[in-house]
């Protein structure tokens, strides 16, 4: 029953998504205004739309919209004439070789430093972990991946700026989406640890004789990862936004950057099956999380059925 009530919350979220990104593209512009040049006469413009189908009034496109969804046909790309589906799994593959290797360097980053600054409550290297996690968190990407490319492209001349090739080019992408997920992956995770420090059975274990690293990695890592593994979803959502702007920046040809092109051309069919690629991952990603913390943890499943 929690499942299947997360799922269907997860569906209607979805459709909320999709109705919104329909209306606001839609309520846009005329989008033959913006592809003919201004002298296009008025008859080309219409033959135009009724090409691309925008001839009809917003809720006929509406529900034919729909009706495509469900029939897993997402539309073709005003520009290329290729379907959307082609585009995106095309460079899919480029944005998940970025998303996959931050991930994964934000949890090892973030995990030490937040179980170190609990450990090291109030002290020095507490304070300044917690300020260096601050400043990345409050850093945005585009900010980052500039300096990141003004110092170790330019000045120093150490990595190439833009593309890719060589295990070179994916330092610093994957380090500019890392370090924000990172920051708050340490900040919960010193949050998560304190509270497990001050509770009967930690106290109960040190009284045991057992080692301080036995206690922490058997005791209290485990027990403090559960909140941090329910901030997951979000994180992912995170990066999975983030790689839209530092594709940008770095020039790197994924999904992220397909979709900037998709805004800046209003190519409606292709921004439409972006933002639905986008938001079926964060909302699969935080259904996935909170499903497996109430299998984890009977007491949240138990909670939230009633």
């Amino acid at each position: 029953m929690f499942a299947m009530r997360r799922g269907l919350r997860a569906l209607v979220t979805l459709w909320i998504v999709i109705t919104v990104v329909f209306v606001a593209t839609r309520l846009s512009g005329d989008v033959a205004q913006f592809l003919l040049p201004p002298n296009t006469p008025e008859e080309q413009k219409q033959e135009l739309r009724v090409l691309l189908g925008l001839d009809r009034g917003i809720p006929e496109q509406y529900v034919l919209y729909l009706g495509d969804l469900v029939q897993g046909e997402f539309g073709v790309s005003f520009y290329s004439r290729r379907p959307v589906l082609e585009m995106f799994v095309e460079r899919m593959p480029a944005t998940l070789s970025l998303a996959i290797p931050s991930l994964l360097l934000s949890m090892a980053i973030g995990l030490p430093v937040g179980i170190v600054a609990a450990l090291k409550r109030n002290s020095f290297v507490d304070r300044f972990l917690m300020s260096l996690s601050f400043f990345g968190q409050a850093t945005p990407n585009f900010v980052l991946g500039i300096a990141l490319i003004l110092t170790f492209s330019l000045a120093l001349r150490l990595l190439p700026s833009g593309g890719t090739g060589d295990w070179q080019h994916f330092i610093m992408p994957v380090v500019t989406l890392a370090l924000a997920t990172a920051a708050n992956i340490a900040r919960l995770m010193r949050s998560s640890m304190l509270d497990v420090l001050n509770q009967d059975y930690m106290r109960f274990a040190r009284g045991k004789g057992l080692r301080p690293a036995k206690v922490i990695l058997k005791h209290g890592l485990r027990n403090a990862f559960m909140p941090v593994l329910t901030i997951l979803g979000l994180q992912i959502g995170t990066l999975v936004g983030g790689a839209v702007v530092v594709e940008a920046v770095f020039s790197w040809p994924g999904a992220g950057r397909l979709l900037v092109d998709a805004v800046l051309r209003r190519d409606f069919a292709l921004l439409q099956f972006g933002v639905l690629v986008v938001a079926a991952t964060v909302i699969l990603a935080n259904t996935l999380v909170d499903v497996s913390y109430g299998l984890l943890d009977p007491r949240v499943r138990g909670r939230r059925d009633r």
